[in-house]
């Protein structure tokens, strides 16, 4: 157990270097047990996250070989087709070794997966889609996926653009007879990286970035070496921090294109960036003010799949209301549990109004008190740790090691930019 202590009211300033995608490299580091061969991922996040999946992979017996950021990954001798119970309470990303698994060993066990607690996250899309390739699933205190013959490619009909489903069954179809198609497939630019990951290992997936994927079975991959794409939400998690506390900050190695879809929401909450050869820069500003609908109507920030503005970004952008001038209404549709953490924000002195699980109204700008408090998931605990740094007074976050599950050396991160934040375990 962790706590962090924060004295807020500094403006932070200076550079931040975002780090590898979370989100893309956790089922990067499944797709390695795909080939017998090394698979070397570079720009790999040091979190929490990425060092269990590293220890999951040794655990079945592929070697690792970790030097910085670049990883090397061999699964060329399996021993084990088993997960660790504990190994997958630790992580959902652990489901994602269901589908290289099944396609090239035949059979896995894997336990529930654990991972933030933000509502129901269902697991039926990925069952559903494995069974059509051929997989046999038996769902009881462990879910075992297994297969006597080679997988068969198939038309799949996602019943939800889910994320962790859409990788899972692309990473089975690779190794499957024939053609698989994938409707309503995730398009999110992580998983357009696991695919280009794949291509590189010899997989033949077309139509990426669409929500509708093709995928040519192949009876092998071989090794690759990849640099894993940046980090939107750690990079506007840093943006964010930078612009309410009123400092200025330069962030880089950001994908332009992917912040794309980020402008328009956060330009409601008075955030404005620019960007230029990778380098994200916010400046300096005294008030943040809400940009109104036309009409001079309540704006309204919600989520959905890509290219919809993100679930994992909404806890940020509700601490950036805070403290700009204006009311916002925030929509978050995806996730029921998402919104419960403002009820620490309402404590530290937040305007807002809890209309019901999935919406909240917030009136800015406020001056936010500091508080104790206990960080509920990853994405929760950034954004009050965020509140925490433009509050007046002393912050303590407890159960702080879950924001080290998606955010790499968070303290003297922030450090660096002038925070003054210390960390107790």
């Amino acid at each position: 157990m962790a706590r962090f202590i924060i004295e807020g009211g500094v403006p932070l300033k200076g550079v931040h270097t975002s780090p590898g995608n979370k989100n893309a490299a956790l089922p990067m580091l499944a797709a390695c047990m795909l080939t017998s061969e090394p698979v070397i991922l570079q720009n790999l996040p040091l979190i929490n996250d990425v060092l269990t999946m590293l220890d999951i992979l040794v655990e079945l017996g592929a070697t690792v070989d970790l030097s910085g950021h670049t990883a090397t990954i061999c699964a060329k001798g399996i021993r084990k087709r088993k997960l660790s119970q504990e190994l997958c309470r630790k992580v959902r990303s652990s489901i994602l070794f269901a589908g290289p698994m099944v396609a090239r060993h035949g059979k896995v066990m894997i336990f529930p997966p654990g991972g933030d607690v933000i509502g129901r996250r269902r697991l039926d899309t990925h069952f559903e889609g494995l069974i059509k390739l051929g997989v046999i699933v038996t769902a009881d205190k462990s879910y075992e996926f297994s297969s006597s013959d080679r997988l068969q490619g198939t038309r799949i009909l996602l019943d939800e653009a889910s994320v962790t489903a859409t990788e899972n069954i692309v990473m089975a179809a690779v190794l499957a007879k024939g053609t698989t198609t994938i409707f309503n497939a995730a398009c999110e630019p992580h998983v357009q990286d696991l695919c280009r990951l794949l291509n590189k290992m010899g997989a033949k997936i077309t139509n990426i970035g669409t929500n509708y994927l093709r995928i040519d079975g192949v009876d092998s991959l071989s090794g690759a070496r990849h640099r894993i794409g940046t980090d939107s939400i750690e990079a506007v998690s840093y943006l964010v921090a930078a612009a309410a506390t009123g400092g200025s900050i330069d962030v880089k190695n950001v994908d332009a294109d992917e912040f794309d879809v980020l402008t328009r929401p956060f330009n409601k909450v008075g955030l404005n960036w620019t960007i230029t050869d990778g380098i994200c820069h916010v400046d300096s500003q005294k008030e943040l003010s809400v940009n109104d609908d036309f009409g001079s109507a309540i704006p309204k920030i919600e989520d959905g799949p890509w290219p919809n503005f993100p679930s994992d970004m909404m806890s940020i952008a509700i601490v950036l209301a805070t403290q700009a001038g204006g009311t916002v209404l925030f929509f978050e549709k995806m996730f029921e549990s998402r919104m419960y953490f403002v009820d620490r924000l309402i404590e530290m002195g937040g305007r807002i109004v809890q209309c019901d699980p999935h919406r909240v109204i917030v009136s800015g700008p406020s001056q936010l008190q500091g508080s104790r408090m206990s960080s509920p998931d990853i994405r929760a605990g950034i954004a009050l740790l965020i509140a925490a740094l433009c509050a007046k007074g002393t912050s303590i976050i407890d159960n702080a090691q879950a924001i080290d599950r998606g955010y790499e050396k968070v303290v003297k991160q922030f450090q660096q930019l002038g925070a003054k934040i210390i960390r107790e375990e």
